[in-house]
């Protein structure tokens, strides 16, 4: 598998997981033979019981709502930046370097207070 087709799967598999909930249960399934158990469309075809097409078409539909849920709520952005952000105030923190690790937290503190999406 290509580098870029397992970024693909790794990235719809986090967006799943935050969005998940607003897919189909058909929708999941598919997703989670495609992501998971990295099913070809055609395994995946013939596990569900519908055609190639139909799988693609279902995967595509998902993958689409699932980026369209990021961009309206932005919510698996926030926390990975919020995951970065720790990281890095912890690396800071072994370091002794108290001044950029605070820095780095009240950043973090003042994103999520300035949350353009609302949440």
């Amino acid at each position: 598998m290509e580098r870029e087709d397992l970024k693909k799967k790794v990235d719809l598999a986090f967006l799943s997981a935050f969005y998940g909930g607003m897919l189909t249960d058909h929708q999941r399934r598919i997703l989670s033979f495609h992501c998971e158990e990295d099913l070809s469309l055609g395994e995946i075809a013939e596990e569900v019981g519908i055609s190639r097409q139909a799988a693609h078409e279902t995967l595509t539909r998902a993958a689409a709502k699932l980026t369209e849920m990021e961009a309206a709520l932005g919510v698996a952005g926030r926390f990975r930046r919020m995951e970065s952000g720790l990281e890095d105030a912890l690396s800071l923190l072994r370091n002794r370097d108290y001044i950029r690790a605070e820095n780095v937290l009240t950043e973090l503190l003042n994103e999520e207070t300035e949350d353009p999406h609302g949440i």
